[in-house]
């Protein structure tokens, strides 16, 4: 047996907005310079992906990317410092909280180490 810590964010409308899939989304986008790119390598249609990002950065307020179109030297995409910033500060939260759920776990079920 164990408890699992899932950290989802969601807008004033209880819309989910926020949580592990856009988090790896994003370090996809870093790690590929493209939103095509992260998209394919999570197995996930471009439409979705753009959709994901769009969705957060209309819930937070700024843009997580910057994206160009393609051309002579090709598009792309990167993270904003907001975006970077965001992504830390959501990593960070979530992993408090599973810190923090691993010891009331063993405080409220010590016989299930």
């Amino acid at each position: 047996m164990k408890a699992v810590t899932k950290i989802t964010f969601f807008d004033e409308n209880n819309e989910k907005f926020f949580g592990e899939g856009p988090a790896r989304l994003m370090h996809a986008i870093e790690e590929n310079g493209s939103l095509r790119a992260a998209a394919m390598s999570m197995g996930m249609a471009y439409t979705k992906a753009l959709h994901l990002i769009k969705n957060a950065e209309a819930a937070l307020g700024f843009a997580l990317t910057t994206r160009s179109t393609g051309g002579k030297n090709g598009g792309g995409s990167q993270l904003t410092a907001e975006g970077k910033e965001w992504l830390q500060r959501y990593e960070s939260y979530r992993d408090a909280c599973k810190q923090a759920n691993s010891r009331l776990y063993l405080e409220f079920f010590p016989q299930e180490r």
